[in-house]
């Protein structure tokens, strides 16, 4: 699948994604459960791969 995003969207995207990333790392690190840990790494390196193929973050804000 491929989707086409306009630079303000995937900037948008990309915030979300970093905002997610940071929030599944704490809860792996606070997780006990081996099984739930791991499927929150799997999570995570998911949404890792998505980031990379945005490329690197942008200040949103330097446009406003």
């Amino acid at each position: 699948m491929q989707i086409d995003l306009p630079d303000d969207q995937a900037a948008e995207l990309r915030l979300l994604l970093d905002g997610a990333l940071g929030e599944l790392s704490h809860e792996i690190a606070d997780t006990d459960n081996p099984r739930f840990r791991q499927r929150l790494r799997d999570r995570r390196s998911a949404l890792e791969a998505v980031a990379r193929q945005l490329g690197p973050a942008r200040d949103a804000t330097v446009d406003a």
